[in-house]
This record gives C-alpha cells, structure tokens and sequence, in this order.
C-alpha cells in the first residue's frame, strides 16, 4: 500500500467549487494527507527543513492546485524553489525524492475542448504540466498521468462535482493500493482513461 500526500494550493479555497468537492470526496480515505499550503504558510515562509521531512514518508506526491494563467499558484512555485534545492532533490546527491510517483491534480475554467489545438488555448492541458512534469523527472520521479476537472465555472449540474469527487477518491485509492500496473500508468493521457479499466 502506497502513502499519498497531497500538496494543496489554492489561494481562495472558500470560493472554489471544485477544489472543494475533490477534497470532499477523500473525507476519511486512509493513507491519504492533504497539507494546504496557503493554510500553513500564509505570508509564503516555508520551512524547508520541514517540508522534506515530510515527503521524506510519502510514495505519492500530488499536486492538486486551479491553473492560474497556465501555470500553479505562487505557492506552489515558491514551495519547489524552495523545497526541491540541490543536493536533496537532485544534483549528484540529491536522490531524497528519487522512484516517488508525481500526480498533478488540477481545475480549468476553460473546457476540455478550449484546451486542444483547435480551441482558445490552442494546447491541451498536458503541455501546460510540463514545466510539472519536467521537475519532478529531474528529481526522478515517477510521473503519472494528471487528473483534471474542466470547465467548472459553466457547471449546471449540481452532481458534476460531487461525481469528480468521487472519481478522484476512487482513482487515488487505486494508486494506493497499487492496482493499476506500471503499463496501464505509461499508456494513460489522464487519470480518469483508468476508471473503465477498475
């Protein structure tokens, strides 16, 4: 069994629907912590010695976070600046984080279909992770493939979110309990091509 942690970034998280509802939906799912970083640092001095500490006891880092202007939060770049330094994430000794798996977790404004080569993003939401992605393969981790939640400012229905919810516990407690195979991780664009395969 797996250790998720889930590193939490949303600076205006009593306004977000949809952060809300996939962090409700892991209400009491063991093996799984959620550390909000904007809670424990609100004037963003983050306590390296700490923070490494931590993942020190986790094998699957998450970082579930909005897309601001097709990136992650301030926080969030701070905490890998920060946290992520030479000589312990990577560098010839740096191997602290070395084999953890890395999930991105993310919401959109926009839809599934504006983040495609033909919409108003023009890419999909894949290439806007690979700054993500990059850094945790240059500390040798293991990427996994993102879950995202679209277009949650058009939501009508009122089941939507608490469905992603779901969806995202129930795919999270995959990973902890290990039951996708390396090659079902390797051949997945998104997270949420697995759940017919559970």
């Amino acid at each position: 069994m797996k250790r998720i942690l889930i590193i939490f970034a949303h600076p205006g998280y009593h306004r977000s629907h949809a952060n809300r509802a996939m962090l409700r939906g892991l209400k009491g799912l063991e093996d799984v912590k959620v550390h909000d970083l904007y809670q424990h640092y609100p004037n963003m001095f983050i306590d390296v010695a700490r923070e490494q500490r931590m993942l020190r006891d986790y094998d699957i880092i998450v970082f579930q976070h909005p897309i601001y202007w097709y990136s992650c939060p301030a926080i969030l770049k701070e905490w890998m600046e920060q946290v992520l330094e030479y000589g312990y994430a990577f560098g010839p000794d740096g191997n602290a984080l070395k084999h953890k798996y890395l999930l991105a977790a993310v919401t959109t404004g926009g839809s599934a279909a504006s983040y495609s080569t033909t919409g108003h993003n023009h890419h999909p939401i894949t290439d806007y992770l690979l700054p993500i992605q990059q850094s945790g393969l240059m500390c040798g981790m293991r990427w996994l493939p993102p879950f995202v939640v679209y277009g949650y400012h058009s939501v009508d229905d009122p089941d939507y979110l608490k469905m992603k919810g779901q969806q995202y516990r129930r795919l999270l407690t995959a990973l902890r309990d290990e039951e996708f195979t390396p090659q079902q991780l390797h051949n997945a664009t998104y997270l949420t091509d697995l759940l017919k395969e559970l």
